[in-house]
């Protein structure tokens, strides 16, 4: 008789035998440079604590003042009762920051992408997708019903013929992360804009792993590449680098958010981001916007963190981002030596299939503006002596 525990357990002992298990590691402390791990304080190097301001003590204080001022939950989603002034600053103020001309928040990036394609593209529209999108893309891309086309990734010449089928479509629509958030590879926005134009479509960027410390002013990868006037949606998250808690957003063409406001699934069923969270999050953006310094620091330890790696003979995908992907290829591997690394008081994550293909295992190292020079230092000697370990 067939059993459906016995089956699941079974599929749980092939993901553990082929050192495929993702283990989480409880922590005893706020999110910082350093957290408590297994009761011991190491060094975290796994964390999209960008500018480190997940603790960032002004940002805690606004937070615990909104509890005070706007309470602890909003009990509704937007549309009904859980619309407060706050969070039409918030929006009001991403749209700015963005260059965009609105925003719409959702509960977090994944709804946000979720709920996104569906509302806009039908059976008579394309989407052209990255192959190396996020998850939360690829699912919403499947939700909806309109003609799917993925290209390999920033394979521009691919992208190209795609656009040329869809040109039966009646909107089409190219979309792309601008970090991809397992390699640290940018997008390249420019050419994606001039496709894009050549071709009459519209182009999304998820841009979750840039936004706040990436380009002049921390906009993200569109103003990096001088096309912010030139991108029709984003989509980010306010779980990464401004502040690190919990919320994601749309900011687009006004109409654009407008539909969203009526159609979009995540955003008409969900209740409204937590007060804490949006007076949070709006100290947050009042950070981002003078920290140039922070911006700096963060590109200096991304910089000696790779050269210190590359010297001690590791393998490192190329790139200036701060995800820095350290290649083991096998996954178990990749497993030992994040165990060997906690021990070396260094906490990072290995990743393997399916998060990457089949033999790309690798440690995602994530660098911090919170990081010192000696902290950067350190986890290059526990990578060297977690690999002397396993070896042994």
């Amino acid at each position: 008789m067939y059993s459906i525990r016995a089956s699941i357990a079974d599929e749980l002992a092939e993901i553990e035998a082929a050192g495929l298990t993702k283990r989480e590691r409880a922590i005893a402390s706020p999110q910082s440079a350093s957290v408590v791990a297994n009761g011991t304080e190491v060094l975290n190097f796994c964390s999209n604590n960008y500018l480190g301001l997940a603790d960032d003590p002004r940002i805690v204080e606004a937070a615990k003042a909104a509890l005070d001022e706007w309470g602890f939950g909003m009990a509704s989603v937007r549309f009904i009762c859980g619309t407060q002034t706050q969070h039409l600053e918030l929006e009001s103020r991403l749209a700015s920051f963005l260059g965009q001309e609105a925003c719409i928040l959702y509960s977090s990036c994944f709804d946000a992408n979720g709920g996104l394609f569906e509302t806009l593209l039908d059976a008579s529209d394309a989407v052209i997708s990255d192959a190396l999108n996020h998850a939360s893309i690829i699912d919403g891309i499947r939700l909806s019903k309109a003609k799917r086309y993925r290209y390999a990734n920033r394979d521009m010449a691919e992208l190209e013929a795609h656009l040329q089928d869809a040109q039966g479509a009646r909107r089409r629509l190219i979309v792309t992360d601008g970090v991809f958030s397992m390699d640290g590879y940018l997008a390249p926005l420019e050419a994606i804009c001039d496709l894009a134009e050549r071709y009459d479509a519209m182009v999304m960027v998820d841009d979750s792993h840039a936004v706040g410390f990436t380009g002049a002013t921390g906009a993200g990868t569109p103003e990096l590449a001088g096309v912010q006037h030139r991108i029709d949606i984003i989509s980010g998250t306010l779980g990464k680098a401004l502040g690190g808690a919990s919320g994601g957003y749309i900011a687009a063409r006004a109409e654009i958010v407008d539909l969203l406001r009526q159609r979009s699934r995540p955003y008409l069923f969900s209740n409204a981001l937590a007060p804490s969270v949006v007076a949070g999050s709006l100290k947050a953006l009042d950070l981002v916007e003078g920290a140039g310094e922070l911006r700096e620091r963060l590109r200096r330890n991304t910089e000696r963190f790779r050269v210190g790696m590359e010297q001690a003979g590791f393998e490192l995908l190329p790139g200036e981002h701060p995800i820095t992907a350290v290649m083991f290829h096998d996954a178990r591997l990749a497993a030992e030596m994040a165990d060997a690394m906690l021990e070396e008081g260094v906490y990072v994550t290995a990743f393997s299939f399916p998060v990457v293909p089949r033999g790309e295992a690798r440690i995602r190292v994530q660098l911090s503006a919170a990081h010192s020079d000696a902290d950067v230092d350190r986890a290059v000697a526990a990578f060297t002596a977690a690999r002397e370990r396993v070896a042994a």
